[in-house]
C-alpha cells in the first residue's frame, strides 16, 4: 500500500469510523449516566409540556431535551429504554420523529451562518420555511401520539428512577457499554466500510445523477433554478449556495426563486445523504431492522412536510 492510498483510506474510512464510533460510545455513556444517576429529572423540564401533549413518557421527554445538545445521545437514550422494554416500539418511533425540532435547532447556527453570506436576506426566508416544516412535523407527532399512545399514568418526573449506589451505577454503565461496543463493531464497521466502497466506486454519484436526469417534472422552473438544484444534489449544499449567490448577483434569479430551488434541492438530496450518513451510525445504536424503519419513517415524514411547505410557499409567493 503506497502513502497516497493510505492517506485516502485514513481520511475517508479509518478516521470517520473512529470519529463515528467515538461519538456513538460517548452518546451511550451520556445516555447511561443520565438514566443511572437520575439526571433525567433535571433536564426534562423544558420538554415536559410538549411531550405531555404527545402522551410520551419521561424517557421521551428526556430524549427530546437531550436532542437539543446531541442527537446521538438522544437516540442512545431511546435505544436503551427500548431494549429494556421501558417504551414500546410505537413510542420509540414517535419519540424519534418528535426529535426533529431539536435536531433542527442543533444544526440551525451552521445552516443559517452558511446561507447568510451567499443569499443574504433570502437566508431568513429559507431557514424560516425549513423551521416551519419541522414545526409541522412536531404537531403531526403530537396528534399521532394522542391517538396512538395511552396517556402515561405518572408524570414524566415520577416515571424516572432515583439514582442508584454510585459504585454499582458505574459497574452497570461499563457493563452496558461493553455489550454495546461489540454491537457497534459488528454492524457499524462493515456497513460504513461497504458504503465507503460504494461511494469510492461512484455508486452514490450514479444514484444522484439518476435523480438529476429524471427531474423533467421541474421543467416549469427557471433554468437557473435547475443549476442550483443539480449542484445541491450532485455536489453539496455549499455548491448550490455558491451558484445561487452568483445568480442573485447577476439579477438572473430573485430571492424567492433561489429559496424555492434550495427547498427542492434539499428535498431531492436528502434520501441519498440519509442513507450515506445517517444509516451507518443508526445501525450502531438500534437493531438493524429498527434502524432502517426509523430512517425510512423519519425521512418520509420530513419529505411530506417539506413538500407541503414548498407548495404553500410557491402558491403564495409566485
Amino acid at each position: 500500500m503506497d502513502l497516497t492510498t493510505f492517506h485516502t483510506l485514513w481520511l475517508d474510512l479509518f478516521w470517520p469510523l473512529i470519529r463515528i464510533t467515538g461519538l456513538v460510545v460517548l452518546g451511550l455513556l451520556v445516555a447511561n449516566l443520565i438514566e443511572s444517576m437520575g439526571w433525567a429529572k433535571r433536564i426534562i423540564g423544558l420538554a415536559a409540556p410538549f411531550t405531555k401533549l404527545a402522551h410520551l413518557s419521561g424517557v421521551g421527554a428526556a430524549a427530546f431535551s437531550l436532542a437539543f445538545v446531541s442527537g446521538v445521545s438522544a437516540n442512545s437514550l431511546l435505544a436503551e429504554a427500548y431494549d429494556k422494554q421501558e417504551i414500546t416500539k410505537r413510542e420509540l418511533v414517535l419519540a424519534n420523529l418528535f426529535n426533529s425540532l431539536p435536531r433542527f435547532f442543533l444544526h440551525l447556527p451552521t445552516v443559517f451562518f452558511l446561507t447568510l453570506p451567499f443569499i443574504h436576506s433570502a437566508a431568513f426566508l429559507y431557514v424560516g420555511l425549513t423551521l416551519f416544516a419541522a414545526i409541522i412535523q412536531t404537531v403531526i407527532v403530537i396528534v399521532l401520539g394522542r391517538l396512538l399512545l395511552e396517556k402515561p399514568v405518572n408524570n414524566a418526573l415520577q416515571e424516572l428512577n432515583e439514582p442508584k449506589h454510585k459504585k454499582k451505577t458505574w459497574q452497570t454503565i461499563f457493563k452496558r457499554l461493553r455489550k454495546r461496543i461489540k454491537k457497534i463493531l459488528l454492524f457499524l464497521v462493515p456497513i460504513y466500510t461497504l458504503f465507503f466502497i460504494l461511494n469510492r466506486y461512484g455508486y452514490f454519484q450514479a444514484l444522484e445523477e439518476l435523480i438529476v436526469e429524471n427531474i423533467w417534472f421541474l421543467d416549469w422552473l427557471h433554468p437557473g433554478s435547475l443549476s442550483i438544484i443539480i449542484l445541491h444534489v450532485t455536489a453539496e449544499f455549499s455548491a448550490g449556495l455558491a451558484a445561487a449567490s452568483a445568480l442573485i448577483a447577476g439579477n438572473n434569479l430573485t430571492g424567492e426563486q433561489v429559496v424555492l430551488a434550495l427547498m427542492i434541492g434539499n428535498l431531492l438530496a436528502t434520501p441519498v445523504r440519509a442513507i450515506r450518513h445517517q444509516f451507518p451510525y443508526y445501525s450502531g445504536i438500534y437493531p438493524f431492522k429498527t434502524a432502517i424503519e426509523l430512517i425510512l419513517l423519519s425521512q418520509t415524514m420530513r419529505a411530506v412536510c417539506i413538500i407541503f411547505v414548498t407548495f404553500g410557499f410557491y402558491y403564495f409567493a409566485f
